[in-house]
């Protein structure tokens, strides 16, 4: 959890997650670093938008999963557009996901 924390801390403060910096924070927090967990770790949210997956993460929380729909609206009417749209958002957050 503590390399969880110490990108989101990077984050906040504005500063890359690269290796280096995850390491030298851990480090300065007295924490053996494991490099392959960094290396996993920084993989995994190469593209991801943190502030992004933090708000989905919220909302999802406190709000329904998906917004409920029109009585006259069927699934079939959907553009096909935002299923690929939600798939890709998914791969991202999945990465998310194998960290905890």
């Amino acid at each position: 959890m503590e390399y969880v924390h110490t990108a989101l801390l990077l984050h906040s403060a504005g500063k890359d997650i690269s290796e280096e910096n995850v390491e030298n924070v851990l480090d300065a927090a007295g924490i053996d670093a494991d490099s392959s967990r960094i290396k996993s770790l920084v993989a995994a949210l190469e593209g991801v938008d943190i502030e992004e997956a933090m708000n989905k993460a919220v909302a999802t929380g406190s709000a329904p999963a998906q917004p409920a729909q029109d009585e006259g609206a069927s699934e079939e009417e959907e553009p096909e557009e935002d299923e690929a749209e939600e798939e890709d958002e998914g791969e991202a957050e999945a990465g998310l996901g194998e960290l905890f």
